[in-house]
């Protein structure tokens, strides 16, 4: 009995594998009929329950299914259909999370309709998968001139303004404060100075997600990626200790220009020295 028990169960899954390569062919028969007669979703549509049931193939199917993709994704664009072209390319990532043309295609569509910030965000993972993409390194540079300001590189390449920071943050961390908050860090410059003139603990945010995607290459440029702690938040939002331990005994910022008010610089600064801030013995 129990010898055929274990047949049966041979002969069960047997069958069961049969007809899982039975479905998985004519999915992908149904698949390649659909994109012949141009009905791009429902080709999607198959590929991902062929992929669903076959991640082997993931590699083979790789270029079709991102074919289908995009032309599904136009149709969906023209239609309006935002929310169903996002969740396309969300499944899609599930699949080929390292996929750096799916990764630029994603961008290229956010870029489009406007959020740019998030498009920069998709741009750059593509340029990181890889370096040599043209596409994605073109539309990266491109997204940076509409959200990196002109300002940032003047202000990088003054020195004396660089060397006055440098001084003063030495001079504070120096006389005995130990963790630093850097409100708006941009590039990251003065996360930097403050780790250099030995504060134990730095922590950083910034609101613009291109400016903390480059302030993570620049801090881990300069090997610093384990000491300085960055957040892609507004100040408001940070909590103690959801994000940092206890208040800091430090906050630096240069977020101070022309949208002090409207960019609401002055409740941040508040915020900070009523929150985050070491109150004075």
């Amino acid at each position: 009995m129990p010898h055929s028990n274990a047949k049966t169960h041979r002969s069960f899954r047997g069958s069961r594998e049969a007809g899982r390569r039975e479905l998985i062919s004519r999915s992908l028969q149904s698949a390649q009929h659909c994109l012949e007669d141009q009905d791009f979703g429902t080709a999607y549509a198959h590929y991902l329950l062929v992929l669903s049931l076959a991640p082997e193939l993931k590699a083979t199917v790789k270029e079709t299914f991102q074919f289908t993709l995009f032309k599904w994704a136009e149709e969906l664009d023209s239609l309006a259909r935002i929310q169903d072209l996002f969740n396309c390319y969300e499944q899609a990532l599930e699949l080929y999370p390292n996929d750096e043309v799916i990764c630029n295609s994603m961008g290229e569509h956010l870029f489009r309709m406007g959020f740019r910030d998030e498009a920069a965000g998709y741009f750059h993972k593509a340029v990181k998968l890889n370096p040599d993409f043209a596409d994605a390194k073109e539309n990266f540079y491109r997204v940076a001139n509409w959200l990196v300001e002109r300002w940032h590189f003047i202000m990088l390449n003054d020195t004396k303004r660089n060397l006055t920071y440098l001084k003063a943050i030495e001079n504070v961390v120096r006389s005995g404060c130990k963790s630093v908050l850097d409100i708006g860090t941009g590039t990251g410059i003065l996360s930097i100075f403050a780790k250099k003139a030995g504060a134990p603990y730095v922590y950083a945010c910034e609101l613009s997600k291109t400016m903390y995607e480059l302030a993570r290459d620049v801090v881990a440029a300069n090997n610093m990626g384990n000491e300085i702690k960055l957040f892609h938040l507004k100040s408001l939002d940070i909590e103690i200790p959801k994000h940092i331990p206890e208040r800091v005994s430090l906050v630096v910022t240069e977020t101070v220009d022309a949208g002090l008010f409207g960019e609401g610089i002055v409740e941040s600064l508040i915020h900070a020295w009523e929150h985050l801030l070491l109150q004075p013995k």
